[in-house]
């Protein structure tokens, strides 16, 4: 029972790769527009020295990128929760902030910073600092007030509560904004490649768009997802890790 969550869609995505092969072998589809699965596996084969000379940059965009917004995006909510003028202040500022499609800024970022790294790293942070921030600032507000009282009437500073209360209690709530942002960070390191640069995954796409080398395309794309799922499940298994007490009581619940 507990494989048929796995191999139901394995199974389907198996299936869709049988029909993708068939489709391309028969010459219903172009090859240029859509690459048989063999194909983008050649890409793989015959270039990936290649691919990994243009992994290396977007990984260290989205890693950088995602730390740095786990540093600012803490330090926000930590900010808003502990005074209502500094929250009255900063959260509209924080939804502008995504309210701005980075395409619209580009000139900004291209002068700003350059097309070095500095661009690629801010795309990433404007993109996974939302997350990271509202998700810890909801957990600090979804402690009882009852419970604040009570440690308060027992002679708690607020330095404790904050400890022993609300980091505690906020941790499931950041690490759902974390995971949401690690998901992000790839794509905003990679659009942030777009803008221009030497080197990255988001290079390496639009010249074989330009080229239409779209086996080359889609291999991309799957490196894309592969790096964006390894961030995603580093960050589950910490949240694992982290707060086995939520998931051991989540089991315990759902077991007949």
């Amino acid at each position: 029972m507990k494989l048929k969550p796995i191999l139901l869609p394995l199974s389907f995505l198996l299936l869709l790769i049988a029909l993708w092969q068939y489709i391309s072998r028969a010459g219903i589809i172009a090859f240029w527009l859509v690459p048989s699965p063999l194909q983008v596996i050649q890409v793989f084969t015959q270039n990936s020295e290649l691919i990994w000379h243009h992994l290396k940059p977007t990984m260290l965009a989205s890693v950088s990128g995602l730390l740095l917004s786990v540093f600012l995006g803490s330090l926000t909510a930590i900010a808003m929760n502990s005074s209502r003028l500094v929250k009255q202040i900063i959260y509209p500022y924080l939804i502008i902030s995504q309210t701005i499609p980075i395409i619209a800024i580009a000139p900004l970022l291209i002068i700003w910073f350059g097309y070095g790294i500095s661009s690629k790293i801010f795309a990433v942070v404007l993109m996974c600092f939302f997350p990271i921030a509202l998700g810890l600032y909801d957990g600090f507000r979804s402690v009882n007030i009852e419970q604040i009282r009570l440690l308060t009437s027992m002679g708690a500073s607020p330095y404790k509560i904050f400890r022993l209360l609300k980091l505690p209690a906020a941790l499931p709530n950041f690490f759902t904004g974390l995971k949401l942002a690690a998901t992000y960070s790839v794509m905003g390191a990679v659009i942030g490649e777009w803008l221009g640069g030497s080197s990255g995954l988001g290079i390496y796409m639009t010249r074989a768009t330009k080229s239409y080398q779209t086996a080359h395309v889609f291999a991309v794309i799957l490196v894309i997802i592969a790096l964006s799922m390894s961030l995603f499940g580093i960050v589950a298994l910490l949240d694992r890790l982290l707060l086995s007490w939520k998931y051991y009581g989540e089991e315990q619940y759902l077991e007949p």
